[in-house]
Parts: C-alpha cells; sequence; structure tokens
C-alpha cells in the first residue's frame, strides 16, 4: 500500500469471515488508507462486505463473523491488538460510527437526552448538567429545533430524518477524530436524504474530520467523497479520486454501477439499466475474477485467475482488461 505521511487509519490486506467449517471469506485482502480530513467512500451492492469491514473497525462484528487477518492502524497502534479498556476509549471518543438504521439504533425507552448525555459522560469526566448543555448544543447544530424540550422526548418521537440527526449529534458528541458513516441515508426520502448529506459534509469539514462513507448508491457519492474505493465479492475492484472515477471509470463493474443511475438530462428509458445477474454468495470459490460471471467483457483469463490490484492512470483497478497482454 502507498505511504501517506498524512494517513490517519490505515487498513492492510484485512480479512474478514464466517466463523465455519470453511472459514468462509466476505472481506478479502482490504487495504486502503484515510487521509485526515478526507471522506473516502465505499461502495457496492448489498452483501459485498461493506458493511462488515467498517464493523471490523471497531471490532464490533456480529457474532459468527471475525476477522482472519490483516492490521487496522490507528495513530501508531493496531485496532487488532488493543486491549479491552483501551478500545473502550477509542470507540465514539477517537472513532465514532452512524449506524444504518436510526429507526433501531435508539433506544426506545429512553429520552434522546438520557441517550446523548450518557455517551458524553462515559468518556469525559464533567457534571451532568454540562453533558447536558453539550448535548443540547449538538442538537442545535444538527438542525433540531426546540432542542432544550426535545431532550425529555422519546425517539417515537421523531421523524426518521431527525432521528438520523440525532445519531449524528450521538456520533459527534466527543469530537471524534474519524466518523463512519455507514448508509446514512436508508430509508429516508431524497429531500430528506440530501440535507442529513449536506449535514455530514458540512461537519465534517467544520470539524476537519476524516470520514468512511458507507453507501450502495454512487449516485450521492458525487457530491461527498474525495475518493471512491468500489467493493464487489470481498474486493476491492477499483479506487480513484471521486471525479476521475467518475469521469474515466477502468472497471466493468464500475462502469455498470454508473450506467445505472439515471440522468436528469436526455431521454428517460423505457427501462432502468442494471447489471444482469446477482454478486456472488459468501463462500463462493476464490478462483478467478468474483465479476466474471456478470461481465459483458469477460475472458477465459478472468474466469481462471484472480486480477492482482495494479495502478493505472491513476486509478487502482483489479482487472485483466487493463493489463498491457489482455
Amino acid at each position: 500500500m502507498t505511504a501517506c505521511s498524512n494517513a490517519i487509519l490505515k487498513i492492510e490486506n484485512l480479512q474478514v469471515s464466517v466463523a465455519n467449517a470453511a472459514q468462509t471469506p466476505v472481506v478479502r485482502g482490504l487495504s486502503y488508507t484515510l487521509e485526515k480530513g478526507k471522506v473516502l467512500a465505499v461502495v457496492g451492492e448489498s452483501g459485498c462486505g461493506k458493511s462488515l469491514h467498517a464493523l471490523s473497525i471497531l471490532r464490533i462484528l456480529p457474532p459468527g463473523v471475525q476477522i482472519t487477518g490483516g492490521h487496522i492502524i490507528y495513530g501508531e497502534k493496531d485496532i487488532l491488538q488493543l486491549p479491552a479498556e483501551e478500545l473502550r476509549q477509542l470507540r465514539g471518543h477517537k472513532i465514532a460510527m452512524v449506524f444504518q438504521d436510526p429507526m433501531t439504533s435508539l433506544n426506545p425507552i429512553r429520552t434522546i437526552g438520557k441517550q446523548l448525555t450518557e455517551t458524553i459522560l462515559a468518556h469525559q469526566k464533567c457534571s451532568k448538567l454540562r453533558a447536558q448543555a453539550r448535548a443540547i448544543r449538538l442538537l442545535k447544530k444538527v438542525g433540531i429545533p426546540d432542542a432544550r424540550k426535545r431532550m425529555k422526548e422519546y425517539p417515537f418521537q421523531f421523524s426518521g430524518g431527525q432521528r438520523q440527526r440525532i445519531m449524528i449529534a450521538m456520533a459527534l458528541c466527543l469530537n471524534p477524530d474519524i466518523l463512519i458513516a455507514d448508509e446514512p441515508t436508508t430509508a429516508l426520502d431524497v429531500t430528506i436524504q440530501a440535507q442529513i448529506l449536506e449535514l455530514i459534509k458540512k461537519l465534517q469539514m467544520q470539524r476537519d474530520m476524516s470520514a468512511v462513507f458507507i453507501t450502495h448508491n454512487l449516485a450521492i457519492v458525487s457530491n461527498v467523497a474525495d475518493e471512491v474505493l468500489v467493493l464487489y465479492g470481498g474486493y476491492c475492484m477499483e479506487k480513484a479520486r471521486c471525479s476521475e472515477l467518475f469521469a474515466h471509470p477502468l472497471h466493468p463493474y464500475t462502469k455498470g454501477l454508473l450506467g445505472s443511475l439515471l440522468s436528469l438530462s436526455g431521454e428517460k428509458p423505457q427501462r432502468l439499466p442494471a447489471i444482469e445477474g446477482y454478486p456472488p454468495a459468501p463462500g463462493t470459490p476464490e478462483k478467478g475474477c468474483p465479476f466474471a460471471p456478470r461481465c459483458p467483457q469477460a475472458m477465459e483469463k478472468c474466469f481462471a485467475q484472480l486480477p492482482p490490484l495494479s495502478e493505472q492512470a491513476g486509478h487502482q483497478v483489479r482487472c485483466w482488461l487493463q493489463e498491457k497482454n489482455a
């Protein structure tokens, strides 16, 4: 992986597997560097390993899934080697996460105020009054009106967009260095999606945070990310600066994802373009390129041998078509 003096997080050859007899891999040899103050978007279809890779960073994988190799370096320390107490201090304080579903991520029987203040009190030495004042400021910052009054309300009294804003406030309450946003616009209408994305980008820039933005929707990435990493079958298939990837995609999978987006200009197609076939199920044999069965340009070599991740015109790309001897 390319060295970077401004790196705040390095993931090196991360392997995540389902803990069964076959140790079924779901994230395979993932490596990248996140720079300070930058936003990396990790995109791909459901089941490609996006969320599991993010949960690995905080070591909060679900039962039956485990990290089987690699390193996750924050500062000078490998998160995978941290003892429990150091890991607890890292979570929320240095690296925070906005989870995928705001409807279920908040405790339904506790007020919003209690859920915000308990996070602050767990990590910082301050009075309950100061923690409450900080929570009110955060709610105002993320656009919740009548913040002082609404501290006493429960999650069901807020809309889906407001709950997502509360989740963002909770993630930011300890001024983390890195924010991980896992599908933060899921189940929200397009207007609220735009507001949430604008809010995340604004807060990220104001605080000079780094962020990992996880989504299956390439359409929302262009205004948020500095770099884009495309995952498929647990592998990094392509990685490039956002503007470069949208202008000159190299991998057939990336081209398929971009081709599936509806254009606001031009004639409306009778049928929405789509990539034929289905993503590989976990445990699919690793022989060959995982995208080969769906690739319209696949060659015999694609089914026989996994292409390496190589540098091509400012990209990292895993595709035999980009090799000189293709």
